[in-house]
């Protein structure tokens, strides 16, 4: 299951780290709707806010539906069915979703057949490993290619910074019986990964590309029998061990995602591809989570390798989560 996140860019970065081509061809940034209620954090949990894109059309019943906007939704889905007066009473579980069910529960059928789907945003995901000493934690991202270490300038063509992870989700609105302002809540859709990582029985359905975004995100074109068929596992993340610092939700700092070396509980040490990154993350720890526009993470090649040819997903994992002492993360094949 997918229950804690990161997503650290600021508002203006993560819109365009957003940047995609509309159906004409046309370059496009996603508009943000409400862009002030965002706070970037290192550490997300579930009843907590997050990022999402959707398509224009489900705000705007004339838009074009391959335009994409940002908003600020709160992460555990509210049917807009739910007839209580406050979302706190659910009595169940919806920050995720399985896939293999969520076309039968009525919490999320409704929903995804009436097109509202949504792309959940984050820096990386955190999944923890259960051993003999307790919980090992460890932070889960795309692949970052050398152009991640430049913070992406305004002007830049292209954005250059952070590769977000992408990952599926299906969204609703509630009203309070009441009357009130709308809450839009989202669920994130998660796959079976067993057969892939023996720890991980679900991760989050990650959309890996552009083209499969835009098939998620385009309802008004693309059926939802079709969209389904996008959800499935990926072989395209690489991953490294963190500090169970992240373990409590209230701390929300870099020394979350920090990489560490199993069996010494500190960071790792500084080398000439790395001192750039944990430079990064120790100077932003003296400000807030809100860090300014210009301090981007400037992630380095330590953490990218060429993926071994013949190595399965699973013979990768299973050989660097098995053994303690291994630096850095290491690439599933891509």
């Amino acid at each position: 299951m997918c229950g804690r996140t990161a997503c650290s860019l600021g508002a203006d970065s993560l819109r365009r780290a957003c940047a995609y081509r509309d159906r004409r061809g046309r370059q496009r940034q996603p508009e943000w709707i409400q862009a002030e209620r965002y706070r970037p954090s290192y550490n997300k949990g579930p009843q907590s806010s997050g990022p999402v894109l959707l398509s224009r059309r489900h705000l705007q019943q004339d838009a074009d539906s391959s335009e994409r906007v940002l908003m600020d939704m709160r992460w555990g889905l509210v049917p807009s069915w739910f007839k209580k007066d406050d979302p706190s009473k659910m009595q169940f579980n919806t920050s995720n979703c399985r896939s293999d069910t969520m076309l039968k529960k009525s919490s999320y059928k409704g929903a995804l057949l009436k097109g509202k789907r949504c792309v959940v945003l984050a820096d990386g995901f955190y999944e923890w490993q259960q051993h003999s000493g307790g919980k090992q934690p460890y932070f889960i991202y795309f692949p970052q290619t050398k152009d991640a270490v430049a913070e992406g300038k305004e002007g830049d063509e292209e954005w250059r910074g952070w590769r977000l992870l992408t990952m599926a989700g299906i969204f609703d609105c509630w009203e309070p019986p009441a009357g009130g302002e709308m809450l839009y809540t989202y669920t994130i859709i998660t796959v079976d990964a067993s057969k892939d990582v023996s720890f991980i029985h679900h991760m989050p359905a990650i959309l890996d590309g552009d083209e499969a975004i835009r098939k998620w995100l385009d309802f008004a074109e693309v059926p939802t029998q079709e969209a389904v068929k996008l959800i499935q596992p990926t072989e395209n993340i690489v991953f490294h061990p963190v500090s169970t610092f992240v373990n409590s939700v209230r701390n929300n700092a870099p020394e979350c995602l920090t990489p560490i070396e199993l069996g010494t509980k500190k960071e790792v040490k500084a080398t000439p591809s790395s001192k750039v990154m944990l430079g990064w993350l120790k100077n932003s720890q003296e400000g807030s989570p809100q860090k300014k526009e210009i301090d981007l993470p400037r992630w380095t090649s330590q953490f990218i390798h060429s993926p071994s040819p013949k190595k399965t997903s699973a013979d990768i994992l299973q050989q660097w989560l098995g053994k303690e002492g291994e630096p850095a993360a290491k690439k599933r094949k891509a």
